[in-house]
């Protein structure tokens, strides 16, 4: 996750998601990492282009970028377009968050 000091939507999804995330399938199979906008892209993260909005959330496979959620629109919202992001790549949640938890 790219956030930035003063972002509303950061705030928010701090507010809305950020406690629960970790406990989630979704959390198990993608660990938060959070970065600042106005800080260098460390050199392990192979991404696309630099973060325009904050919050973005870049889903990373071994270094690289293979999925991007620019924007917060909500709890609601976030969730179903985060699973779909990570179902895109080929990882089945439950199987993938049962062996993660295990």
């Amino acid at each position: 996750m790219i956030e930035q000091t003063g972002c509303f939507y950061c705030a928010r999804w701090h507010e809305e998601v950020g406690d629960a995330y970790d406990r989630t399938p979704e959390g198990a199979v993608a660990p938060l990492r959070m970065l600042q906008l106005s800080e260098p892209i460390p050199d392990d993260l192979d991404i696309q282009g630099r973060a325009v909005f904050t919050p973005t959330f870049i889903l990373v496979s071994d270094g690289r970028e293979v999925g991007r959620l620019e924007g917060y629109p909500g709890e609601d919202f976030f969730w179903g377009l985060l699973q779909r992001m990570i179902e895109q790549t080929g990882v089945d949640l439950e199987t993938e968050a049962a062996g993660a938890t295990n």
